[in-house]
């Protein structure tokens, strides 16, 4: 796969979650909680997702390489959305970021093209599934379950869309302003999250709480992405120490590369289970909004 050292340790990760995910959702099939099947299908979109994302899906340039371009002056990968790249361009050559800025407003839009991704695997999901239903000859009970099961997916297509939108204008704003230093998150996973909490049926008081959990995980993420930067710098020595033929020095940065890996894996396990804990409260009162 030639993936770098850190997305091996995110592909551990996300392989992890959905090996925990695939584990429930057998509990819940042996006990007959997904009659339905729409956890099953989410459980395939989540693996193809992440199939996609690492480049083991079969096809060439699916990958989405997390690039940290600053790193040798150049982006080795690309935005495939003529209006991001236009807003990138402008933003890189406006002299209103520092490198280390630069380097965030990047994340900013890879993380931005990664929802893309997604939304465009789920459409995708949906209008299968669509043609399937408009082929039944003969409506039944089965057949009103699944008209359920696309409305759901219909909802989840318009939250998506709606983050898409949303972080679309966020990433316009910040182009051609720079960045506010008022700002209350810097991440853009907790912007997204922040962003669509405010307009989800949360009190003041629950909204507050959760204005409180998304800081514990914006310094989450940081933390994960020091040792993400600490495991690619571990992984360029010791290439350089496998050179020289210095048994011991080869040693000791396996040792400490080792150490590194196993805890960017366990960082980057917890916070994408965070997420996906935050991402789901917040559907819920999103949906509570529609009823």
């Amino acid at each position: 796969l030639h993936l770098s050292a850190v997305k091996l340790a995110e592909l551990h990760s996300d392989l992890k979650i959905q090996e925990k995910d695939e584990l429930s959702w057998k509990k819940l099939k042996a006990e007959g909680l997904d009659e339905d099947g729409e956890k099953e299908a989410k459980l395939r979109r989540n693996l193809n997702v992440i199939m996609t994302k690492y480049g083991m899906n079969g096809k060439k340039d699916s990958q989405l390489v997390d690039t940290n371009y600053i790193k040798d002056g150049t982006e080795s990968d690309t935005l495939d959305d003529p209006r991001l790249e236009k807003l990138w361009s402008k933003a890189k050559t406006s002299g209103k970021f520092s490198d280390e800025e630069l380097d965030k407003l990047w994340r900013e839009f890879k993380h931005h093209k990664e929802k893309i991704h997604e939304y465009n695997i789920l459409l995708e999901t949906v209008s299968r599934t669509e043609d399937i239903h408009k082929n039944v000859i003969n409506p039944s009970e089965e057949s009103l379950v699944k008209e359920e099961i696309l409305h759901n997916k219909h909802r989840e297509l318009k939250e998506k869309l709606r983050s898409i939108n949303q972080g679309f204008e966020r990433l316009r704003k910040v182009s051609h302003q720079g960045y506010d230093t008022s700002s209350e998150f810097e991440e853009p996973r907790v912007i997204d999250l922040w962003d669509m909490a405010k307009s989800a049926n949360f009190t003041e008081k629950e909204l507050e709480s959760f204005r409180e959990e998304l800081k514990h995980f914006e310094a989450k993420i940081e933390k994960h992405h020091h040792y993400q930067k600490q495991l690619e710098i571990s992984h360029q020595k010791l290439k350089h120490v496998e050179g020289t033929g210095d048994k011991d020095h080869l040693n000791r940065n396996k040792e400490k590369y080792a150490m590194l890996q196993e805890k960017t894996k366990e960082l980057g396990y917890k916070v994408k289970k965070h997420l996906q804990d935050l991402s789901s409260r917040i559907s819920q009162g999103l949906q509570h909004n529609e009823l």
